[in-house]
Formats: C-alpha cells, sequence, structure tokens
C-alpha cells in the first residue's frame, strides 16, 4: 500500500477549498430532514462519485469528501465518521453499522505536522458493526464481517469474521451460501 506524505505546514489551496466546501455540506446534510429531497441533493452535493440506492444516515462527519468513492446500494448509518486525507472506497452492497470509524491518516510519530497517509478499500458485500474503526491503509475483502466494536489494524481476508481489538479471524465464511443480488 503506498504511503503519502503530507506536511501541514505547507499551505495546500485545493485541500482547503475541498475541506471547507466539505464541512459546509456536512453541515446543512446534518440538519436536514432525513429522506427529504433536501436531504438526499445534499448526499449527492457531498459525495460526487455514490452510487444509486446508496444512503447515509445523518449526523456524519467528514473532512475531505472528494475522496470517498461509494458504490451502489450501500447503507451508511449515523455517527460515520470519516477522517479521508487518502482516498476510502466503499465498493456496491456494504452495510456499515452505527458510529464507524474510518480512518486514512495518520500523525508521524516526532514531527505531528506530517500526516501519514494509506488509502482504505471495503470491498463489496461487507458489513462493518457498530463502533468498529478501520484503520489506515486497510483492505476489507468481499463478503467479510467485521465485528461490532473492533480495531482493524491489519488486512481483512474475503469471507471471514474478524472481532477484537486488535480484530482477528474467528470464523472462515462459505462465499457459495451467500445470495447474489
Amino acid at each position: 500500500m503506498k504511503e503519502i506524505i503530507l506536511d501541514l505546514r505547507i499551505p495546500d489551496e485545493n485541500r482547503k477549498r475541498e475541506s471547507i466546501r466539505t464541512a459546509k455540506i456536512v453541515h446543512k446534510l446534518n440538519n436536514a430532514e432525513p429522506f427529504s429531497d433536501e436531504h438526499i441533493q445534499l448526499e449527492r452535493e457531498l459525495f460526487k462519485d455514490m452510487g444509486e440506492n446508496s444512503r447515509i444516515s445523518t449526523p456524519i462527519y467528514v473532512n475531505i469528501a472528494q475522496n470517498i468513492h461509494i458504490g451502489k446500494n450501500v447503507v451508511i448509518m449515523p455517527y460515520f465518521k470519516c477522517m479521508s486525507a487518502g482516498n476510502v472506497y466503499i465498493e456496491d452492497n456494504t452495510r456499515i453499522a452505527l458510529n464507524v470509524s474510518v480512518i486514512t491518516n495518520n500523525h508521524d510519530f516526532y514531527e505531528r505536522d506530517i500526516l501519514t497517509i494509506k488509502d482504505v478499500h471495503i470491498c463489496k458485500n461487507v458489513w462493518i458493526g457498530a463502533g468498529a474503526t478501520i484503520l489506515s491503509g486497510i483492505t476489507i475483502g468481499e463478503n467479510a464481517i467485521v465485528g461490532a466494536g473492533s480495531v482493524v489494524t491489519k488486512d481483512v481476508e474475503a469471507n471471514t469474521v474478524v472481532v477484537g481489538n486488535p480484530a482477528k479471524v474467528i470464523k472462515r465464511l462459505e462465499p457459495e451460501k451467500f445470495i447474489k443480488s
């Protein structure tokens, strides 16, 4: 996984502009009537790369929305938090439960104004349980389940269930049993 280094002391007008745009739309979205036309329009304005039939229940926190890519038929429940200095890819048919955090960036251990950034990739048909945290650079494989409260510090193989802090495999799923949609 490629790591990007970002020095926060060096002004980046594009990043600043997107951060401000994101903050303003997130504020409006968090205060819009759920499932209203305004809410749907604000979701699409915030996430320019969002597939059909996907929905997000508010409130949410996102810092750079242009880096978040959401597939089709994705459901994101309230209190989703995303530190998206890097890209976040959420593929089709994924379910993200209440109070999940996805974090693409970290600070250098010795120089706190330096961000170390790695993308997060959540593959198709993943279920992330309530209160889970997905850390920088992680890929969660197709059909995987991340148990509630888990902290994912390493890639998750397809067709597995992981739980705990740090998350560990507790079960292998049978891919042939999944209902194809």
